[in-house]
């Protein structure tokens, strides 16, 4: 027995590899070397049949591409997702830290509207003058209106006038809530 037929008898499993190790073999044998000359007898390609082969192609070449485009917008899409889902987290933390700031903002203006309403007017004026003119105003805005005019009347006429200007821009329902 030679070394083949015993290789053979060995692997009946695998006739499949001996048959492409020919026909590789057959293909090496086939190819023309670099430097000879196309055989004569081999059909030549034309414009006509490159524009054939492109025709041919071209459909599947568009469906492939579609393939291509249609991963990549499903990649950005659940990119876009993952994103969202982040800015909705964030968002409703934000919206939590707001309300706990709305809500302590409110409980320390309420407290100095009690403390203001219990002092007399020639104190009052010149502390809510140097105050920022907005958080003066909402808390002449809660105080009795007779006390809140005693304390207008001690204050710096033009300060009293821009918080006059903005307790009644406050009180006009035509004033837009958006300042820009």
């Amino acid at each position: 027995m030679t070394e083949m037929s015993r290789h053979t008898a060995a692997q009946p499993r695998r006739p499949g590899l001996l048959l492409k190790l020919l026909a590789a073999g057959l293909v090496l044998l086939l190819v023309p070397q670099v430097n000879a000359q196309q055989d004569p007898r081999l059909p030549t390609t034309t414009s006509e049949d490159i524009q054939k082969f492109c025709t041919n192609i071209a459909d599947p070449a568009r469906d492939q591409r579609y393939l291509l485009q249609k991963q990549e917008l499903e990649k950005l899409r659940s990119d876009v997702d993952s994103r969202i889902e982040v800015l909705e987290a964030r968002k409703a933390e934000y919206e939590d830290w707001l309300k706990r700031r709305n809500d302590f903002l409110e409980r320390a203006q309420a407290g100095l509207v009690d403390i203001y309403k219990t002092m007399k007017a020639d104190a009052a004026a010149p502390q809510l003058q140097e105050m920022n003119v907005e958080i003066a105003a909402a808390i002449i805005m809660k105080l009795p209106a007779r006390q809140s005019g005693l304390i207008l009347s001690e204050m710096d006429p033009q300060k009293a006038g821009v918080i006059s200007m903005i307790i009644s821009s406050a009180a006009n329902p035509n004033t837009s809530k958006d300042r820009s």
